[in-house]
């Protein structure tokens, strides 16, 4: 699908799809920003952010586009961060980001160049702590890609975010994904796209492998071509995450393959890679901060896509219910995963290990972790973790000695 053609200069339209989205990336960098500047050693923090298809950086509502609230949300942590650094007599804290714009629309990056400089003079003098450099691009992102790659690495930057808000899947190519999330040790994306125009890929590259994914849940290709009949089932979106998860899977160690959730069906896929399990474990937690802005069909626990789609799945929009079911199902696959490790594990390779295949909040974990009768947490230190908020990733979480249902975490996996 050809990417929707937006009239800047008149006022582009915000849907309701890139409303939701620019509240996630919102609330997610700025939580990006707390975590990667908490240390109180820290005096300098670096990174780059690229847009690849910024826009002109407002709507017609007046509502900021993602070059704003990048800008704004710098601004608003490094005033934020220092104010506090400076109550608990803590030294300063200086954020240097290389802003990269890209639009393929001339006249969207001139507007966007108008917006962003007062922005960028006003910071220089409100916010001297946050230092700025902005390049703007206008051309299509596969051909600005190789330069975009050079600047941020001639300038060394290590954590960088890029923000790829395409329609189709045609604008960036799976293995520039891949190369991203290879340059740099540090690297998140953003990946916007509709589930019409990958499907349509498959139906062109991989018929054989398509089909074998849509057989568990009695489609077939033909269901394809009266797309919209079948875009508000649940079974339907159980089918097209695994689909997404399976072709973004190798881009990157962590790949959330959740759809907006859109009242006309799920047709927006918003997907966030990152290399650490750190960053998906943060995502998780603003999904659930943003409930029914996102949805997963199928399991809530570990394991999400490990389910029959022969039994009826569980439509999970990250909200309370959710949460409730994810709790309980946590509670039987929890231990079941420190079987395969052997009866311990240390609390961070249990992350590293789950954060890929599940919906659930940090604190449900943890909750559970603390709650359930056949689990425990032990310090380094040898003592016992009894609250869930003071866990630590050296802890060693394990299997007590005396289980209420031994014969039970044995027994092979049940889908639910």
């Amino acid at each position: 699908m050809v990417k929707k053609s937006y009239e800047w200069k008149t006022g582009a339209e915000l849907e309701e799809h890139s409303r939701r989205k620019h509240k996630i990336v919102r609330e997610y960098f700025a939580r990006y920003l707390a975590v990667r500047c908490q240390l109180p050693q820290r005096s300098r923090f670096r990174l780059a952010i690229v847009d690849g298809f910024a826009g002109a950086g407002t709507y017609n509502c007046g509502a900021s586009g993602s070059p704003l609230i990048f800008i704004e949300e710098l601004q608003r942590a490094t005033e934020e961060f220092n104010i506090r650094r400076a109550t608990e007599g803590m030294s300063p804290l200086d954020i240097e980001c290389l802003l990269i714009f890209n639009d393929f629309d001339p006249t969207a990056v001139e507007l966007l160049k108008e917006r962003v400089a007062p922005l960028i003079a006003a910071s220089a003098e409100t916010t001297p702590r946050l230092h700025l450099k902005v390049e703007h691009f206008s051309q299509k992102f596969e051909t600005a890609y190789p330069r975009i790659k050079q600047l941020i690495e001639r300038g060394n930057y290590r954590n960088v975010i890029f923000n790829l808000d395409q329609c189709g899947t045609s604008h960036v190519e799976q293995q520039t994904i891949s190369d991203i999330c290879r340059s740099f040790t540090s690297a998140e994306i953003f990946y916007t796209f509709m589930i019409t125009s990958l499907l349509a890929f498959l139906q062109r590259t991989d018929r054989t492998q398509l089909g074998r994914q849509l057989r568990p849940f009695g489609l077939t290709e033909n269901d394809l071509v009266d797309l919209d009949r079948v875009l508000n089932n649940k079974e339907w979106l159980g089918a097209a995450e695994r689909i997404v998860f399976n072709t973004f899977s190798r881009c990157a160690a962590y790949v959330s393959p959740f759809s907006i959730n859109n009242p006309d069906g799920w047709r927006y896929w918003f997907i966030h890679f990152a290399n650490n399990y750190r960053a998906r474990q943060e995502y998780n937690n603003v999904l659930h901060d943003n409930a029914t802005m996102q949805a997963h069909f199928g399991r809530s626990g570990l394991d999400m896509l490990s389910y029959d789609p022969s039994h009826n799945g569980a439509l999970y929009l990250f909200d309370p219910p959710g949460r409730e079911d994810a709790k309980q199902q946590l509670h039987e696959d929890i231990p079941r995963m420190i079987t395969n490790f052997g009866d311990a594990v240390q609390v961070g390779e249990f992350y590293s290990s789950i954060y890929n295949s599940t919906p659930a909040h940090t604190d449900d974990v943890h909750a559970v972790m603390i709650e359930n009768p056949d689990l425990e947490i032990v310090t380094e230190q040898g003592g016992e973790r009894r609250r869930p908020n003071t866990i630590k990733p050296g802890d060693i979480l394990r299997m007590k000695r005396q289980r209420s249902f031994p014969s039970f975490y044995s027994s092979p996996d049940r889908a639910r």
